[in-house]
């Protein structure tokens, strides 16, 4: 029960102190008015003290009215301070601790308040003033040499010395907090970094779940009113697929946010559909078919399993690919070439025909999204316009990636 209570007095005088520094400081300053006024009085046995005794205590009136100073000017505080402890003892007056609590607490200012050079500077230049004077004073005659120097040197040590240590601990006290901030801003940016990689995550989730069933759907309810009274039978079959179109989209819709919503430490939902992999082509290529887009897959070299993550991002790629030649582009056929190279598997989509005039103007998010995916796996992408006509995307991706990319950074 003492420690929180002296702690909670502590407390209550630092906070005190804070709000009424120069009630402090005149405290402080009177108490040492009263200890060097009660030192001029003191002499050694058989000697009389000085008869100007009001002298003496006004030169150390004036050293206790500089302390109020200390706080803006700690060395010009330690200079008259020092100047007036020398001249009391110049005139005659012992000199005891009491004579020098003024410039003890000025000298324990100037080291708590300033740099380590500057209180070196003027703790050997006061030392040396007031051991001089010390020296050759005829108040101190009947004490040693040794005594002379030696007595006034320990009682200017000790506040130069416990100055020192409030410094260095305010200047560690500084460093804690300042590494306790950097800690904070550190752990904020990086709760702000996960949120924005989340972000972009369902980002992309979104839009190759929503933009190429919605394009789908589009392309098929348009090329189903252009052939309902010519072919109506050919009509059906596009509805029929639409319908699937819009069932698949509910399908993966509904697990992309079951996905989004699923907590780590509740592994109990095993009813969620799998991610689609590049085994879900055909239904791909068929689904592109209904909406008038003709496509052709091609496979090179022998297949090589891959990673969950490398088989989403691929069927992604192929996916927003063909997504992005059924909206901005009119051609009528596509080609996807799956390469097995090594240990990277190289994903080529291209197709023949010029972008269409009215969304030539604007740009989607499915390149920089498609980008992203492969960048997250240690892959590469790149897109453009071929020189003979269409539009091309190049996909390299390893197919076992290393662990930290595949667990740092999700597809």
């Amino acid at each position: 029960m003492s420690i929180p209570l002296e702690r909670r007095y502590a407390d209550r005088l630092e906070g005190f102190a804070e709000q009424h520094p120069f009630l402090v400081d005149l405290a402080m300053a009177l108490a040492l008015m009263a200890c060097a006024t009660f030192g001029t009085s003191l002499a050694l046995p058989g000697a009389e003290p000085p008869a100007q005794d009001k002298a003496g205590v006004a030169v150390m009136g004036v050293a206790c009215l500089a302390l109020l100073r200390h706080r803006a000017y700690p060395r010009a505080v330690v200079t008259v301070t020092m100047g007036c402890t020398v001249t009391a003892v110049v005139m005659g007056y012992l000199l005891t601790p009491l004579l020098l609590a003024p410039i003890m607490a000025a000298l324990y200012w100037l080291a708590a308040l300033t740099d380590r050079r500057t209180t070196r500077a003027y703790g050997i230049g006061t030392m040396l003033a007031v051991v001089v004077a010390a020296v050759f004073t005829d108040s101190m005659d009947q004490l040693s040499l040794l005594l002379r120097t030696i007595g006034p040197f320990f009682w200017l040590m000790l506040p130069l010395a416990a100055g020192n240590m409030t410094r260095l601990r305010r200047a560690y006290l500084r460093a804690v907090q300042a590494r306790a901030e950097h800690a904070e801003r550190t752990r904020e940016e990086e709760a702000r970094l996960r949120v924005t990689e989340e972000r972009m995550r369902i980002a992309r989730e979104l839009h190759d779940v929503v933009a190429h069933h919605m394009a789908l759907a589009n392309a098929q309810a348009g090329t189903a009113a252009h052939l309902a009274l010519t072919r109506p039978e050919q009509t059906q079959k596009i509805l029929n697929d639409l319908t699937a179109t819009t069932s698949s989209a509910l399908r993966e819709l509904k697990a992309a946010l079951g996905l989004l919503r699923h907590d780590d430490e509740m592994p109990g939902s095993t009813s969620l559909e799998p991610s689609p992999g590049l085994s879900r082509l055909p239904a791909l290529v068929s689904a592109c078919e209904s909406a008038g887009l003709e496509v052709t897959v091609a496979t090179e070299g022998e297949p090589q399993p891959l990673s969950p993550g490398v088989d989403l991002t691929a069927y992604r790629i192929v996916q927003e690919a063909l997504t992005n030649v059924t909206k901005h582009a009119t051609a009528e056929a596509a080609h996807v070439l799956l390469a097995y190279t090594g240990s990277r598997l190289l994903i080529t989509v291209t197709n023949d025909g010029p972008s269409k005039p009215e969304v030539a103007r604007g740009r989607g998010f499915g390149v920089m999204g498609m980008r992203e995916r492969a960048l997250s796996f240690g892959g590469e992408l790149c897109a453009g316009p071929r020189p003979q006509g269409g539009f091309e995307v190049t996909t390299a991706l390893p197919l076992q990636p290393s662990v930290h990319l595949a667990e740092g950074t999700p597809a």
